[in-house]
């Protein structure tokens, strides 16, 4: 019967090893900024914080992204995928949020310009 043993210490190149592989600088604070330019895009000024959220996270996603491609090696698959998932919850909270923005406005004007109609029924 043949003994297995196995070392504490990985073998091989340390830069494919998925033991020494860390998380992209940024990927966490990408998926929170995400996460909330979706929370800030339901109200009409809040929904502003919504796109500034949006458009940041945005930036933010496209370097982290160039800098996985640059080295795909020394990340982790993990982090990548944070990065993913809060680009896209920016994308869908942007788009709610200048949507929502620009129907408000719409309305806001509307009601501003129907107040001389409301003071000639009297």
């Amino acid at each position: 019967m043949e003994e297995q043993t196995f070392n504490s210490k990985p073998q091989g190149d340390s830069l494919n090893n998925p033991f020494l592989q860390q998380n992209l600088p940024n990927s966490t604070t990408i998926l929170v900024l995400g996460i909330l330019s979706i929370v800030f895009c339901w109200w009409h000024l809040v929904s502003f914080i919504g796109i500034v959220l949006g458009i940041s996270t945005l930036v933010l996603s496209k370097k982290e992204i160039a800098v996985y491609q640059a080295a795909p090696q020394k990340f982790t698959i993990s982090s990548l995928n944070n990065v993913k998932t809060g680009r896209t919850c920016a994308i869908i909270g942007l788009i709610i949020s200048v949507v929502v923005f620009f129907l408000v406005t719409l309305f806001l004007i509307g009601l501003l310009a129907t107040l001389p109609f409301w003071g000639m029924i009297r």
